[in-house]
């Protein structure tokens, strides 16, 4: 099945049924050159899809006129800012927002701009593991504030950690997971404006990364942080890397609340010349023209979720899943299992599937995986089966 049309009155179908196993073992990116061609590689944030065809055609002409130098203009901020207006019903202005390389060195320049070296950061554990990385050796102090055992932000952790974090002196910042990688939890509007109040009374800056923000599925809303009461002096970074499959494409947007502007107007101004002009032009296609791609991307995600809890109930029924929203991430409890702190050793062992151990994304991870299902239900419904069979 083609995932591309050269008709834009037609929908595009299912993304993840345009490519077999023999296609994608051709790739030549992280996720199918890291391990040997015998694993079936579930880890790595890259989608088993083609590119949607507004984005294939941008970047295509761009090649073409040989527009390949440095990045322009306003177009990705104006694209994000129409995007967020019809799907999310929140408006910036494009004077409020600046290009910045990608999703992580981006979250890094604006903890700059609310922290000094030696201040502390505080993350809701298990989180993405540079949360941990990026922060550490740009001389911030992480520290945690585990989510509840619903998978939720733990508001009485939250604030102790605020207090931990201010008792050491100097200033704090709260990088928000938003929604939330690996658990896929998509965080709620009254949720967000706790946590803004919160910030408020200890004087807490928030920084929210909102990459997987397009991917929150139908029927569940996502809200973006800068957009609840409170979230005015708020700092954000956006990308089209994860929704449309262009990680290799770098480009990020920095986004202020009203209150903030002042700070973003700090970024360094090379921060714009080291985003991809090609990363540029890829994400403002995406977010202007690439929604009805994303549409049928998310009903082919809800399908492989719900595939996703079947196959586990059959063949692993001791590993807890609970299926969230946001992302195309899974967390797998796998502790029932006894397989010690990182089943994923075992599974790349013994079942040849490749998959993110839970060590790196801190305390709650031992004894967890995380999952990609962006992959097409064949390969997912293999590894699953590999994955039973190992334990057997």
């Amino acid at each position: 099945m083609s995932v591309t049309t050269n008709d834009p009155t037609e929908a595009p179908g299912n993304p993840l049924r345009g490519l077999d196993l023999q296609r994608l073992r051709e790739r030549t990116s992280e996720k199918w050159r890291a391990y040997p061609a015998d694993v079936l590689p579930l880890w790595v944030a890259e989608m088993d899809v083609l590119l949607a065809e507004p984005i294939a055609k941008a970047v295509g002409d761009a090649v073409a006129a040989g527009d390949t130098g440095y990045p322009s203009g306003t177009a990705y901020a104006e694209a994000v800012a129409a995007f967020a207006a019809e799907r999310w019903n929140w408006t910036f202005e494009a004077s409020h927002a600046t290009l910045l390389p990608d999703v992580s060195l981006g979250f890094v320049e604006l903890l700059k701009l609310v922290t000094r070296r030696d201040d502390a950061v505080i993350v809701n554990s298990p989180v993405y593991p540079p949360f941990y990385h990026f922060c550490t050796i740009n001389g911030r102090k992480v520290i945690e504030a585990p989510l509840g055992e619903d998978g939720r932000i733990d508001f009485a952790a939250l604030a102790a950690a605020f207090e931990l974090a201010l008792g050491r002196g100097g200033r704090a910042a709260y990088l928000l997971c938003n929604p939330h990688n690996p658990t896929g939890t998509v965080h709620t509007a009254t949720e967000l404006a706790r946590v803004a109040r919160l910030a408020a009374d200890y004087g807490v800056r928030v920084v929210s990364d909102e990459a997987h923000a397009p991917l929150v599925g139908h029927g569940t809303t996502f809200t973006p942080y800068l957009s609840v009461p409170g979230g005015e002096n708020g700092l954000a970074v956006l990308s089209a890397a994860k929704a449309w499959n262009l990680a290799g494409m770098h480009a990020a947007l920095g986004v202020a609340g009203p209150e903030a502007a002042e700070d973003l107007s700090r970024v360094p101004g090379e921060m714009s010349h080291r985003a991809s002009h090609l990363g540029a032009i890829s994400h403002t296609a995406a977010f202007r023209d690439g929604g009805p791609w994303l549409d049928a991307l998310l009903t082919g995600l809800a399908e492989q979720r719900a595939l996703l809890a079947d196959l586990l109930a059959e063949h692993l029924p001791a590993v807890g899943y609970t299926p969230q929203p946001g992302t195309y991430l899974a967390w797998l409890d796998c502790r029932a299992l006894g397989l010690g702190d990182d089943p994923a050793e075992h599974f790349l062992e013994r079942g040849r599937v490749a998959l993110n151990s839970g060590i790196p994304f801190g305390t709650g991870g031992k004894g967890h995986v995380r999952l990609n299902y962006a992959t097409t239900p064949e390969i997912l419904t293999e590894a699953v089966e590999r994955m039973g069979a190992s334990i057997r």
